[in-house]
């Protein structure tokens, strides 16, 4: 049995175990961040068929080391918009040989706990999981010799002030951030499948996902028809308490997230945008929302939405929708329905296959770019099989090499970035 043969065997047994406590997992995700149980349930589900795939990785994984050599460590940062997915994340850079040390986000805790007592039975120190704080543990892990590099999760705000840090400390940061997805729909779409991906895409976690999309761009001529098929499809999702099976829309977890839709909300309102469904906000409930009329100066479209609040705005040309999507300090995600003017929109919004030198970070270039597919479809494989990343301050790799400092930036496997 090869190393990687043994790592992928743990896996396996991660997986069978996680399907044992698939109930567990959905609960602890209910009470944490309030993600619906017919979310959580789908993300577990889903993670364990993505642990099963390593197999398919084999040809490109097998043989690698560890970027900082046998025995080192990848300090792991996670965001707290997730559960079962997070597993994915922590055995990509475990299966190149690494050793792993994970902080969860405080929001996390009882996810963290259940994560841990299944780990550690089966990779002991391997993987190993911290509770200090964020702050200290990015210290830690910036001065400790057995650190080679560090993958973080979360707001490009927080991390973009660590550059001068990394610089000094030689170690590379691999960061994975947040988007404002272009959605963009052309006349000659089909339609019934644009409307199912984008009612589906927006609302699951309640809004709460860096791909979700986010500025939703409709051709003029179609506006008015697809925005009522629209409203009328949101206005029967079911809102209710996250335990619920029924339930598709609950609270969301970050009251910071909530304070920020209300005050787009308003804005839009006073910009002239209006709201033709939903626009109800208790506590941390807030009701699906679309807004239509939207303009590139609302605050909605020009930074990230996290919650279940749809910003729609039409568009007359190929030109003018791609120059409109291009306009933005995010670049994760971006998906297109249509014929030949969407096809070509796609690619001048495509950016490489796979992460490269920048001389700075980019902006107008998506990571990934999806045309007439679902996000369940684009997105199957995550961090396994398929790299993940994008643009601008959607993600970014800081690494120095022979002595020269170099920022990368595009879609890329964690397991690829932490090792040699």
């Amino acid at each position: 049995m090869t190393p990687y043969d043994g790592r992928y065997r743990k896996v396996l047994d991660l997986a069978g175990d996680i399907r044992g406590h698939r109930e567990e997992f959905i609960r602890r995700a209910v009470e944490d961040i309030q993600f619906t149980y017919r979310d959580t349930a789908l993300e577990v589900d889903t993670s364990i068929d993505r642990l099963t795939m390593y197999a398919e990785a084999k040809p490109l994984l097998e043989g690698r080391i560890p970027l900082g050599g046998e025995g080192s460590t990848v300090a792991l940062m996670l965001s707290y918009n997730g559960s079962a997915w997070l597993n994915t994340a922590i055995t990509s850079i475990y299966m190149v040989g690494n050793r792993v040390s994970v902080k969860f986000s405080s929001k996390g805790s009882g996810l963290s706990a259940l994560t841990e007592s299944i780990y550690k039975p089966i990779f002991g120190d391997d993987i190993r999981f911290s509770r200090e704080s964020g702050k200290k543990f990015l210290e830690e892990a910036l001065t400790d010799p057995a650190v080679s590099s560090v993958v973080a999760f979360g707001s490009d705000a927080n991390f973009l002030a660590s550059e001068a840090a990394f610089r000094e400390s030689g170690k590379k940061m691999v960061f994975e951030g947040a988007g404002q997805d272009p959605f963009i729909v052309f006349p000659d779409a089909d339609l019934d499948l644009a409307l199912s991906d984008l009612v589906t895409a927006k609302f699951m976690y309640s809004g709460q996902t860096c791909t979700a999309p986010k500025r939703i761009f409709i051709h003029r001529s179609i506006y008015g028809d697809f925005l009522e098929r629209f409203v009328e499809r949101t206005a029967r999702l079911v809102v209710g308490p996250p335990e619920d099976p029924r339930t598709e829309i609950s609270p969301v977890a970050s009251r910071l997230a909530v304070a920020r839709i209300r005050g787009q909300l308003e804005e839009a309102v006073a910009m002239g945008a209006k709201i033709v469904c939903g626009g109800t906000i208790e506590g941390n409930l807030i009701h699906p929302t679309v807004v239509r009329d939207a303009t590139d100066a609302m605050s909605g479209m020009r930074e990230e939405v996290f919650g279940p609040v749809a910003f729609t705005t039409p568009f007359d040309t190929k030109e003018e929708v791609v120059r409109r999507a291009k306009d933005h300090k995010y670049g994760l995600r971006a998906a297109l329905f249509g014929g030949k003017e969407a096809e070509a929109a796609a690619a001048e919004l495509s950016g490489a296959p796979y992460c490269h030198p920048v001389p700075a970070y980019t902006f107008g270039k998506f990571g990934t770019v999806a045309l007439n597919r679902t996000r369940t479809d684009s997105w199957k494989g995550a961090f396994v099989v398929k790299a993940v990343g994008g643009y601008g301050y959607s993600g970014w790799i800081w690494e120095t090499v022979d002595g020269t400092f170099r920022i990368k930036q595009g879609p890329k496997l964690l397991s690829i970035e932490t090792s040699a």
